[in-house]
């Protein structure tokens, strides 16, 4: 028998979480042909999930009945191994995968009714699942009042000894974390997403509605940091605003420190120091001026990387998610064009990182905006974002339909 990764984007040969190939065969003929999926039980076994979850999953993405008769597990249709392979492969991302360490060694837990987590045994990440997906009423339908799963925590980068939560408490107050709707849906919906784009990404009309630009956004532009310069040198009339200081000094240190590449930014931990030392934790203007100064081209890896620091900082604050996504509109639009097409990736990866929520991201993606950026420039980025906004929106349509 055949065995392969459990993750099989991770091609290294000494990975040690290993599951046999799928072997099925194809029986009967005409309306009655069927597959037969011979091995489900060792498959099920090596990714610790009932072989009815996964069965059900593939009846469920491939659109057909299945049947579950005393280990004999059959998908109506003809469905060649590799399909099912395939299949498998969205099943084990949504439901095995540890979105975080991408380790199999995970728990489903209900933490409430109606909800389901991900606890990871081996980095103790928790994450939630999508409840849009049938299989989520299958689970809880199987597993009844099963034992509650623990609240998720708030990710946390570590460095010397000290994790960024520890350094909070001895220099700030703590705020209560806000309980999130938004479950995650994992990076192998990608394929998914792309096809419901596709299919009426044209039939989309942009809703463009004008907000008023009453409310101050830090610019950590080129041009706006060399302004500054010459009135702090007495070459220009203006005196900045105390308050409005403290965030473009932040920036500005990011930007010194981090070099022209950006890659030798400080530490998650040193950058944290900074901000409490200028006593701007808890501020959206704190969030925009990450998102305008802490990334270069590759922004997608670098959410990763600064997961915990973002996460701490954002905190599912909608004023910290909006800031957020201004001052990533903020790099994009006048910084980094070259990154705008990558757009709807970005949402993605911040949506399943559980870093923006879905309605925030919603509101934001379908109004023109002149607060960060001039009018044509936001017309440019939201429009570059508004495939994912649809899917976002039908993805809920789908979900009132099914309640």
């Amino acid at each position: 028998m055949s065995f392969v990764n459990i993750c099989r984007d991770n091609t290294d040969p000494f990975y040690r979480y290993k599951m046999p190939l799928i072997q099925s065969k194809v029986e009967g003929r005409g309306n009655g042909i069927k597959t037969a999926i011979v091995n489900l039980d060792e498959v099920a076994r090596a990714l610790a999930r009932p072989p009815s979850y996964v069965v059900k999953y593939f009846g469920y993405e491939l659109g057909a009945q299945t049947t579950d008769k005393g280990g004999r597990y059959i998908v109506n249709g003809a469905h060649e191994a590799s399909e099912l392979q395939d299949c498998l492969d969205g099943f084990i991302s949504k439901f095995v995968l540890c979105p975080s360490c991408k380790n199999p060694e995970t728990e489903i837990q209900i933490k409430e009714k109606g909800v389901l987590q991900r606890d990871c045994k081996a980095c103790g990440h928790i994450s939630y699942l999508d409840p849009r997906h049938k299989l989520i009423s299958f689970i809880l339908k199987t597993v009844g009042t099963g034992k509650k799963g623990k609240k998720a925590a708030t990710a946390s980068a570590i460095a010397s000894g000290q994790s960024i939560t520890e350094i909070a408490a001895n220099h700030t107050t703590s705020s209560s974390n806000a309980a999130t709707d938004a479950a995650i849906t994992e990076n192998d919906d990608d394929d998914v997403l792309t096809k419901k784009i596709k299919a009426e990404a044209a039939a989309l009309k942009q809703q463009e509605i004008e907000v008023a630009d009453d409310d101050w956004a830090v610019d950590m532009s080129k041009e706006a940091i060399e302004a500054r310069a010459r009135e702090l040198e007495g070459l220009s009339l203006g005196a900045e605003n105390p308050e409005h200081a403290r965030f473009n000094e932040f920036g500005e240190w990011l930007l010194q420190e981090g070099g022209e590449d950006k890659e030798e930014l400080p530490s998650d931990i040193e950058i944290y120091k900074k901000i409490v030392e200028l006593e701007i934790s808890g501020q959206p203007e704190t969030v925009q001026v990450l998102a305008q100064v802490l990334f270069n081209e590759d922004l997608i890896e670098q959410i990763d990387e600064h997961l915990g620091l973002l996460a701490k900082l954002i905190n599912h604050d909608p004023e910290n998610e909006k800031a957020f996504l201004g001052g990533l509109e903020r790099y994009l639009g006048l910084e980094n064009q070259d990154l705008i097409p990558a757009l709807p990736k970005i949402l993605m990866s911040v949506y399943d990182k559980d870093l923006i929520s879905e309605e925030v991201i919603i509101e934001w993606g379908s109004k023109v905006s002149k607060k960060y950026v001039p009018k044509d420039v936001s017309k440019k980025v939201r429009k570059a974002a508004k495939s994912f906004v649809k899917w976002l929106q039908e993805a809920d349509e789908e979900s009132e339909d099914e309640d």
